[in-house]
C-alpha cells in the first residue's frame, strides 16, 4: 500500500549507499548530518502494525502496545497543521496516520489517536446472542491509504465500491466514485500533483488503472490499460497491487512527481508515461507468478516488499542495488509482536539507512504462515466429497473408504445438510429436529459412521448447504424464505418461458419454468442460528471441519428484481450479512470452519452478485474452496499451448491468486473437477491425467490440500495423489523445477520471547508505562514487560 513520501534536502552519493555485491541494500551509514537534520521528525521509535494493533518495539525487542482497539494494515506520516492553542496559528508538525480495522485514525504523540472517518462509509452489522440481536455500525473495509507527497493534506483512501478524498487531512471525506458503478474490488489508490492540478489514482482488478481530477466540475474517471501486461488469453490488464507518487528533482532543482506501479500477481514493475498516458515496464521478475506490492523509496532507490523478503530497484540504473543489510534484524522485531504482521515504520537507528522508512503488506515476509488458530489442523487435507445418498448404505462407506485409501488422500466431505436442506443424520438437537426435514436416505446412526472413518484416521468435513434451503423456506407458510414482492410468496428463480402444447401440438401458451432452487434469507439471524446449531452438533459428534456452501445470495432468474429480504435490517447489505452471519458462527463453532465461493470470486478480488467477497470473508473463516473447475470457465480461458496443461494452469494460477487475495489469512484448498461436462475442452482432453494436473497445480501453488468433486461418488478416473517430488506429467513452462514451489513460498514468521532480562534501563525510560494488574483480553498471554527489571 501507500507511503508519505519525503523529500530531503540531503543527499548522498549513490554509489556510497551501495555495497559492492548485490545482496546488501546499504551499508549502515554514520549519524552524521542527514541524521541530525532528520530527528524531529525520524525518532528512534520502532512502529508495528499487526492484526493485533500498533506497537512499540524497543531496541531489545519488547513489544508494547500503543493501540490494541483492532487491527492495523497501514501506517504513514504525513506533516500536518497542529497546535494545542486554537487562539495560535497552527504550524505543521509530523502526525502518524494508521489505516485500520476501526477506519483512519490520526496521532501527533502515538498516546492520543483521533479517529477521522466523517464521509466515510460504514456497514451495519446484526449481532445475535441469547435469541436477541441488536445492530451495530462498523466502518467499510478500507482497501489502502495515500498522502500527496506535495500538499500532505490532500490524501485518499478506498473501500471495494469508491474512491474517497479529502484536503483537510481526513476531516471530511468525499466520494468521488470509481471506474465500475457496478463491478466491486478497488484494491489500489493514491494522490499527486502533476503539473500543478490534483490528480488521483485507482486500481480495479478488472478494469485496471484509471484516473480522475477530482477538483473539477464534473470530474470523470479515465481509464488506462496501455502498456499493463495481460495474461495469455485475457483482454483486460492483470491486477494493479500499488500506486506510489514519487517526488523527484530535475537538474534545476525544481521539482515534479513520478508515478510507479506494480501488478500483483506478476512481478511487474512501471513507470507511468503522464504525457502518453500509458504504462512503461521498468523492471520483470523471474518467477511466472510473484507479488509486488508496498512499494515505497528510500532516497532514489525503490524498495517493495515481495514474498519472503524485500526487492530494490534504482529509479535511475533500474538496476537492483540488493537487499536491506538489516533486514535479519526487523525480523528479530517482527518476531516480538502478535498476529499477523502488516505495516511498520523503521526507524533510522535500525534501518540501515540515512533515515526511517515505512514498510507494508509485510505479510508476504512470511507466506508459510497462514493466519488462522486452526491451520494446522487443517492444512494439507485432500479430500473427495462423498454422495449423501450412498453413505446411507454401508457398501457405499466402504466404497469411498476404499477410494480413500487407494488414492492416497486423507479426507472425506460428506452432505450433513444437502442440496434441498434435508439433513442427512440422525439429529438429537431438538432445536434442529422442529424445523429440520431429516431425508429417508439420511445416515441411521452417525457416532457408527463417524467412528467408522476415525479408525481409518480420515479428516470428516460436514457439509452445510446454507441459504439453499427447500426445507427451511416451506416452514411456518415460509417465515424464513426470499418473499416474491410481487406475487407475495415465497420467490424462486424464473428459469425461462416455453411454449405449452396440447395433444394435438396446438399452443396453450407460455409456461413459466424455474430454477430447482429454493432461497432463504441471509438476513435472518434464526436462519444462522439453525445451521450453526447443526454444526455445532456435528462437531460435538464427531466432525473434524465444518463446511459451509451456498454462503450467497441467489443470482439466477428473470425475476431476480422481486426478491424481497424482509429480515434485513435497515442499513444492510449483501456484504453485511455475510459478515454478520459468518461473525456469528465464528463465535459459536469451535472448529476450523470452511466455505465454497465460486473460481471467479477467488480468481478476482470482487465478489459481484453474490456477495462472495473472498478478501472480506477470509477474516471470518479457515478454509475457502474455490471452484476452479476448467469447465466451467470459457474454454478460451487460459487455453494456450501446451493446451493440454491448462488444467494445470488453472489451478497453479488460481490458487496463488486466492492465497494472496486474501493475504494467507486463509488456507486455499480448491475444488477439483474430477467429473465430466460435455463442453468442448473435456471432449478433447477429460481423463485421468485431466484430473492429475489439477492436482499438480494446487501443489505447485501453495501445496495445501484440495477437494475432488464428483456429484454421484464415481471416482473411477481420478488418479492417485501424486508423490512427494514426483515430477509433473505435462510441459507447461511454469511447472519447471526452476522456479520456486509451492509459488507462494514457504518462509514462516519467527518465534521470539524475549527474556525479562532482555528488558535495558533504556527500555524502561523510554517506555515508562505501568504494568496493568489485570491485563487487558486484548494482551493476554503476551509478554509485554513495561517496566524496569532489574537484574539480581
Amino acid at each position: 500500500m501507500k507511503k508519505s513520501i519525503f523529500v530531503l534536502s540531503f543527499f548522498l552519493s549513490a554509489f556510497s549507499l551501495f555495497a559492492q555485491d548485490v545482496k546488501p541494500l546499504y551499508q549502515l551509514p554514520s549519524k552524521g548530518v542527514a541524521a541530525a537534520e532528520d530527528s524531529d521528525n525520524e525518532t528512534d521509535v520502532f512502529l508495528v502494525g499487526s492484526d493485533s494493533g500498533l506497537f512499540k518495539v524497543t531496541s531489545r525487542n519488547t513489544a508494547f502496545p500503543l493501540w490494541t482497539e483492532g487491527r492495523v494494515d497501514q501506517l504513514l506520516q504525513a506533516r500536518l497543521p497542529y497546535s494545542d492553542d486554537v487562539d495560535i496559528a497552527a504550524s505543521e508538525k509530523l502526525c502518524w496516520v494508521m489505516r485500520t480495522k476501526k477506519g483512519i485514525f490520526f496521532s501527533y504523540d502515538l498516546k492520543t489517536f483521533e479517529e477521522r472517518d466523517n464521509g466515510l462509509p460504514f456497514l451495519t452489522i446484526k449481532k445475535y446472542e441469547n435469541k436477541t440481536s441488536h445492530l451495530e455500525k462498523q466502518i467499510q473495509e478500507l482497501k489502502d491509504l495515500n498522502v500527496n507527497p506535495l500538499n500532505n493534506s490532500e490524501m485518499v483512501t478506498a473501500t471495494k465500491d469508491n474512491v474517497y478524498y479529502t484536503n483537510d487531512a481526513g476531516l471530511s471525506w468525499r466520494n468521488i466514485g470509481s471506474t465500475s458503478r457496478n463491478t466491486p474490488g478497488v484494491k489500489a489508490c493514491a494522490v499527486a500533483t502533476i503539473e500543478g492540478e490534483t490528480v488521483v489514482f485507482m486500481a480495479h482488478p478488472i478494469f485496471g488503472l484509471s484516473y480522475i481530477y477530482p477538483n473539477r466540475e464534473k470530474a470523470e474517471w479515465n481509464d488506462v490499460d496501455a502498456g499493463f501486461e495481460k495474461m495469455p488469453s485475457l483482454t483486460s490488464p492483470d491486477e494493479i497491487s500499488d500506486i506510489l507518487p514519487v517526488v523527484r528533482t530535475k537538474a534545476d532543482g525544481s521539482i515534479y512527481t513520478e508515478i510507479y506501479i506494480s501488478q500483483t500477481y506478476m512481478p511487474r514493475i512501471y513507470k507511468f508515461n503522464w504525457q502518453e498516458k500509458k504504462g512503461e515496464l521498468i523492471y520483470a521478475g523471474s518467477e511466472p507468478t510473484d507479488v509486488i506490492d508496498g512499494l515505497t523509496t528510500i532516497d532514489n532507490v525503490l524498495l517493495y516488499s515481495k514474498l519472503e523478503g524485500f526487492g530494490s530497484l534504482d529509479l535511475d540504473s533500474l538496476q537492483s542495488p540488493g537487499s536491506p543489510v538489516q533486514e535479519h534484524d526487523w525480523h528479530e522485531a517482527f518476531a516480538a509482536v502478535p498476529g499477523m504482521i502488516n505495516t511498520a515504520w523503521i526507524s533510522q537507528a535500525r534501518s540501515g539507512f540515512a533515515h526511517g522508512l515505512l514498510l507494508n503488506e509485510l505479510w508476504m515476509l512470511y507466506p508459510g504462515t497462514v493466519n488462522t488458530p486452526y491451520a494446522e489442523k487443517a492444512n494439507g487435507r485432500k479430500s473427495i466429497y462423498a454422495s449423501a445418498y450412498q453413505c446411507s448404505f454401508k457398501e457405499g462407506v466402504a466404497k469411498f473408504k476404499k477410494v480413500i485409501k487407494d488414492r492416497n488422500l486423507n479426507s472425506i466431505v460428506v452432505d450433513m445438510k444437502d442440496d434441498y436442506g434435508l439433513l442427512r443424520y440422525d439429529s438429537h438437537d431438538p432445536y434442529i429436529l422442529e424445523k429440520a426435514t431429516t431425508s429417508g436416505f439420511a445416515v441411521e446412526n452417525l457416532d457408527e459412521f463417524i467412528e467408522g472413518f476415525k479408525k481409518e484416521n480420515i479428516y470428516l468435513i460436514a457439509r452445510i448447504v446454507t441459504f439453499k434451503d427447500r426445507s427451511l423456506a416451506r416452514y411456518d407458510g415460509g417465515k424464513y424464505a426470499i418473499w416474491d414482492s410481487k406475487y407475495n410468496k415465497p420467490w424462486m428463480g424464473i428459469k425461462g418461458y416455453e411454449d405449452k402444447l396440447d395433444e394435438e401440438g396446438n399452443s396453450l401458451g407460455k409456461e413459466t419454468t424455474y430454477y430447482d432452487e429454493n432461497w432463504v434469507d441471509p438476513y435472518s439471524e434464526e436462519v444462522w442460528e439453525y445451521n450453526v446449531a447443526i454444526a455445532k452438533e456435528l462437531i460435538a459428534r464427531g466432525f473434524d471441519e465444518i463446511q459451509f456452501d451456498y454462503i450467497r445470495f441467489p443470482t439466477d432468474g428473470l425475476n431476480l428484481y422481486n426478491a424481497k429480504y424482509r429480515w434485513q435490517d435497515k442499513g444492510m447489505d449483501k456484504e453485511s450479512a455475510l459478515i454478520s452471519f459468518l461473525s456469528y458462527a465464528r463465535e459459536n463453532i469451535d472448529a476450523p470452519i470452511g466455505i465454497d465461493i465460486y473460481g471467479a470470486n477467488g480468481w478476482y478480488r470482487s465478489g459481484t452478485r453474490t456477495g462472495q467477497d473472498a478478501e472480506m470473508l477470509s477474516e471470518y473463516v479457515d478454509v475457502i474452496g474455490p471452484m476452479f473447475y476448467p469447465s466451467h470457465f470459457e474454454q478460451t480461458f487460459l487455453n494456450y499451448a501446451p493446451v493440454a496443461d491448462r488444467t494445470y494452469r488453472i489451478y497453479y494460477y488460481g490458487s496463488f491468486r486466492n492465497t494472496v487475495l486474501c493475504r494467507n489469512r486463509a488456507i486455499i484448498r480448491p475444488w477439483v473437477q474430477s467429473f465430466y461436462l460435455n463442453v468442448s475442452y473435456d471432449r478433447l482432453y477429460y481423463d485421468s491425467d485431466y484430473i492429475k494436473k489439477q492436482f499438480f497445480g494446487v501443489r505447485d501453488a501453495i501445496d495445501r490440500g484440495y477437494m475432488c468433486w464428483n456429484n454421484v461418488g464415481n471416482y473411477e478416473v481420478t488418479p492417485p495423489d501424486i508423490a512427494p517430488g514426483e515430477t509433473f506429467i505435462g510441459t507447461a513452462s511454469e511447472a519447471s523445477p526452476e522456479f520456486r514451489k509451492p509459488a507462494i513460498g514457504d518462509a514462516m514468521k519467527p518465534l521470539s520471547m524475549p527474556n525479562d532480562a532482555d528488558l535495558t534501563i533504556l527500555d524502561s525510560i523510554l517506555s515508562p508505562t505501568i504494568e496493568p494488574e489485570e491485563p487487558e483480553e486484548s494482551t493476554k498471554g503476551q509478554r509485554f514487560l513495561p517496566f524496569l527489571k532489574v537484574q539480581p
